[in-house]
């Protein structure tokens, strides 16, 4: 079976803010097809994130598959406020490469 990693078939793979106290990721398809694929194949669930990250399921508030846009969103709690003093719950760019190395059955 031909695998490809998620980059190459992403448009946009990203994380922001949403408040003192949590960060969202987007994963967004450049087509339609692709979503799907993933959608359907359950490739990447809320269990799978918090594999990945090395995290507690619980810690992931939200997990949505969004057709309109071809993406699938999720949102982690931090353990602390982010610029806590001594905070060492650190996503965003440094957590990219774990989402970037997936890969897609084709």
């Amino acid at each position: 079976m031909k695998t490809m990693k998620l980059v190459d078939i992403a448009k946009t793979i990203r994380s922001k803010n949403a408040g003192t106290d949590r960060i969202t990721f987007d994963i967004i398809f450049r087509e339609k097809e692709n979503y799907e694929l993933v959608k359907e194949s359950k490739i990447i669930t809320k269990e799978f994130i918090a594999n990945l990250f090395q995290i507690c399921e619980s810690r992931i508030s939200d997990f949505v598959e969004f057709d309109p846009a071809y993406a699938i969103k999720f949102t982690i709690l931090r353990l602390q406020p982010s610029g806590s003093p001594g905070e060492g719950d650190v996503f965003g760019c440094q957590q990219y490469p774990p989402l970037l190395d997936i890969e897609i059955p084709v």
